[in-house]
């Protein structure tokens, strides 16, 4: 979100036009969404964790790609790599979330869930005009960098104590 968010100020400030910036969101959304015909096929064919794995993988090629340049290209594809890592690991986590809970548990805990993210996202949406401002383009990239890493390590460590807990 703080990537996407900041993505038209960015292309603004590049002296990208318009059209430029409405076609680099129309492909952010399409890969947000386009893939949810297939990624609950894909869980069930390889798992949840490799999902959300892949997920962060194609999050941390995003920044990448951000950080490689200011052209149209790199706009595009960074911001598609942006919306089909959000799809992977938004889907996987939300899958992952419903099998570890009770099902009576289940309505509440996808509150609360929801409400935290929710909440992350206004507050990534707020943030990334100011950070884009007072630092750039650049520093917004650097900034979602460990948020991504975190998220990816902290999914990994999961998955490893989930083998291990499966071998026990």
């Amino acid at each position: 979100n703080l990537l996407m968010t900041a993505t038209p100020l960015a292309m603004l400030s590049s002296e990208h036009v318009f059209a430029d910036t409405a076609l680099v969101i129309e492909w952010h959304s399409f890969a947000m969404f386009a893939p949810s015909f297939f990624t609950g096929i894909v869980i069930r064919r390889v798992g949840v964790m490799p999902v959300i794995l892949a997920g962060f993988t194609i999050q941390l090629a995003a920044i990448a790609v951000a950080l490689s340049g200011i052209g149209l290209g790199h706009f595009w594809l960074a911001m598609f790599l942006v919306g089909l890592g959000w799809n992977l690991g938004f889907v996987g986590a939300s899958t992952l979330l419903v099998t570890v809970h009770a099902p009576s548990e289940r309505n509440k805990v996808q509150g609360a869930n929801n409400f935290i993210i929710f909440g992350a996202v206004a507050i990534g949406s707020l943030s990334s005009g100011a950070l884009h401002h007072f630092f750039g383009w650049q520093w917004v990239n650097l900034g979602a960098l460990p948020l991504v890493v975190i998220a990816f390590m902290a999914v990994s460590w999961y998955a490893v104590a989930e083998r291990r807990r499966a071998r026990a």
